[in-house]
């Protein structure tokens, strides 16, 4: 079964951070708090991390994931380009529950970058995964800790119940919102929206 601790959201303790991020750099699977859902964790570059996630979600193996990354320095060193539309939504709505898809910068391995040359970022806005974030100096997968298809859960008690025995550690900070972040494809003319979340874009804006 996998370990649970409790976490202040707003003033996560450094040693239970220091402690997700070895069971990630271990090439571990955590569950931890986002300002929408409750995530699955794990090193991108750990292809044993990343089957694990897939087979939790039951997520189909063509469907990319998507990631949290520390700041604009780490986007650069991994996208192509920012267009000016993304330059402009990165400006206004991060950090924040808004992921943006963007082309994935050449020579970039999966799962990073997915079968059709994107990759899906955002910078999270929440004390815990930024912490996270920001002690890996790595992209953290976000994909939402749910089976895929079904519901998503909020509380982290329920996680720990329906995942417990599928993970390494949950990090339970109480219930999140529940609504996932808003997605935007920066990768067409004009930029499309993908799924509607709790960044509301004002009609005319992209």
């Amino acid at each position: 079964m996998a370990e649970v601790i409790q976490i202040d959201p707003k003033q996560p303790s450094p040693e239970l951070i220091a402690e997700a991020v070895r069971v990630i750099k271990a090439k571990g699977v955590i569950i931890y708090p986002t300002e929408t859902l409750y995530g699955l964790g794990a090193d991108p570059m750990s292809t044993e991390a990343m089957e694990r996630i897939y087979a939790i979600k039951g997520r189909a193996a063509a469907k990319p994931i998507p990631f949290l990354i520390k700041d604009q320095e780490m986007l650069a060193s991994l996208v192509e380009e920012v267009p000016a539309m993304g330059r402009e939504l990165i400006k206004r709505y991060w950090p924040g529950a808004l992921t943006l898809i963007f082309r994935a910068k050449k020579g970039l391995q999966p799962p990073l970058r997915g079968k059709a040359g994107t990759i899906a970022l955002r910078i999270t806005a929440h004390p815990v995964a930024q912490a996270i974030v920001e002690a890996m100096d790595a992209p953290l997968t976000a994909t939402s800790a749910n089976l895929a298809g079904k519901e998503d859960i909020i509380d982290g008690r329920q996680l720990a119940q329906l995942f417990g025995d599928q993970v390494d550690l949950i990090i339970d900070a109480g219930k999140v919102p529940g609504i996932g972040s808003t997605i935007i494809d920066l990768t067409v003319t004009p930029p499309r929206m993908v799924r509607p979340g709790m960044i509301e874009i004002p009609r005319g804006e992209l």
